[in-house]
């Protein structure tokens, strides 16, 4: 099976490191021409750097996804470079790190607004004309916390909650004009926002072990995904969170099938 991408159009936010960095890297290695969107123009200028050798067109815009005006023009104006957009990859998000009790509502506005609101400014901008086209791949970063909330982060869980609600309910408008809508839901995956990798020693250990897959994810691990969510490969695909947890959740005491093995 090949997944064929070339010539595409993806416009993917929050791309300047991290996850979506790898996402758009991934991407352009398919032939596919990207739209990188971030709010730091330093990140954007070393991406264009890196994608200059890749053989396809890539744009970088600095834009704030909390600015519907400023998500309105970029839209309009990578389509009027490209001629299409015919993928959307919402990976852009803040995170939290504090109880309910001493959560600041700054922050909670902040989380809502880069999460939630962000997504929705961008599948707003980008419907007109994937209805045009009728076809189009709307993709959402949830998050496994989405799922399972984790102590001193629930700004951050109950946005990836509406996520993909906001998912669920898109697909089901987006369905007669053959555009689908589907989210992804990372779980321990180290990045620059959560710093799972500078962990000490002890606490990478705990974390890992309540994995069926005892290892860190990667980058590209999401990267894999979204080309095929993107891709003909998964067109009867829409509406699903997909879980991307190492199998965090395929049994109560992942630690018990290690134990097990160890005695194999």
């Amino acid at each position: 099976m090949r997944i064929d991408l070339r010539g595409r159009v993806a416009v993917v936010t929050g791309a300047g490191r991290g996850i979506g960095r790898d996402v758009v890297t991934t991407l352009a290695g398919e032939g596919v021409r990207t739209v990188a969107c971030d709010v730091t123009a330093g990140d954007l200028r070393s991406l264009g750097t890196d994608l200059a050798s890749s053989g396809t067109e890539n744009l970088q815009f600095e834009c704030d996804v909390r600015d519907e005006a400023a998500v309105r023009e970029t839209v309009r104006a990578a389509h009027g470079r490209l001629g299409r957009i015919d993928i959307l990859i919402n990976n852009a998000g803040v995170v939290d790190d504090a109880t309910i009790e001493h959560l600041s509502e700054s922050t909670w506005d902040l989380v809502q607004d880069v999460n939630v609101k962000g997504t929705f400014l961008m599948c707003k901008a980008v419907i007109p004309y994937m209805k045009a086209q009728r076809a189009g791949r709307i993709i959402n970063a949830a998050s496994f916390a989405a799922i399972s909330p984790r102590v001193a982060g629930v700004a951050y869980a109950s946005s990836k909650a509406a996520v993909a609600h906001l998912t669920r309910g898109l697909a089901g408008e987006l369905g007669p004009w053959g555009i689908t809508v589907n989210a992804y839901a990372p779980g321990m995956i180290p990045t620059e926002m959560n710093h799972f990798a500078e962990l000490p020693e002890d606490q990478q250990q705990r974390l890992l072990e309540t994995l069926t897959l005892r290892r860190w994810g990667t980058t590209g691990d999401i990267a894999n995904l979204i080309c095929f969510l993107a891709s003909d490969r998964a067109s009867y695909i829409t509406g699903a969170l997909i879980d991307v947890s190492g199998g965090k959740l395929a049994t109560q005491i992942p630690a018990e099938a290690y134990d097990l093995a160890g005695d194999a």
